[in-house]
């Protein structure tokens, strides 16, 4: 079994180097025009399997949606995707998502994500912080299965909430904790 460590290592960080590096330039965007398309799809896409981020999408101030985020990681990981901010169907802005992570992790996988923005306290603060993190800021909820059980369209009371979709790849777990999120201005 020692034996065959140093090859399974050497598997690893090939297919991890192979995918990343591909994976990572399919995360850009190549033009705002592409990127508004992307957006508008991946939102559509969620909102016509999800009856309750439908509903939370009526309700939302704002909409900050980010349809190809790529993650990969050999101990030391990072994400990275940008993403279009919609104000009343509106393009308000551009932003990108970047995550660096530390740890037991191996592995490459896509995935995109919706921040569905409830008061104006939290539109406010997307606008005027030159970059934040998620959990720190507003409270964001991200839905899962668990959490979906107990919320509905009247029972909205935090400041954000965040859908997960479209997961691809292989990695053994997944959170936007941690994500800072920034303006850009030159997508």
């Amino acid at each position: 079994m020692k034996k065959l460590r140093p090859i399974f290592l050497a598997l690893i960080i090939g297919t991890f180097a192979t995918v990343s590096g591909g994976a990572f330039n399919n995360a850009r965007a190549t033009t705002p025009d592409d990127l508004n398309r992307d957006a508008n799809h991946a939102l559509q896409m969620l909102t016509s399997t999800n009856p309750l981020a439908a509903d939370i999408a009526k309700k939302a101030k704002a909409i900050l949606i980010f349809p190809n985020i790529v993650k990969a990681g050999l101990v030391f990981g990072g994400a990275y995707g940008e993403g279009v901010l919609k104000q009343d169907s509106v393009v308000d802005g551009y932003y990108n998502s970047i995550t660096a992570s530390f740890g037991w992790q191996a592995g490459a996988q896509s995935y995109g994500y919706v921040v569905f923005l409830m008061n104006d306290a939290a539109v406010k603060y997307v606008h005027e912080t030159h970059g934040w993190e998620i959990g720190v800021g507003p409270t964001v909820v991200v839905v899962n299965a668990g959490v979906a059980k107990n919320l509905s369209s009247t029972t909205l009371k935090d400041d954000a909430y965040a859908f997960i979709f479209d997961q691809q790849g292989l990695m053994a777990s997944l959170s936007i904790e941690g994500t800072k999120i920034s303006r850009i201005h030159n997508p």
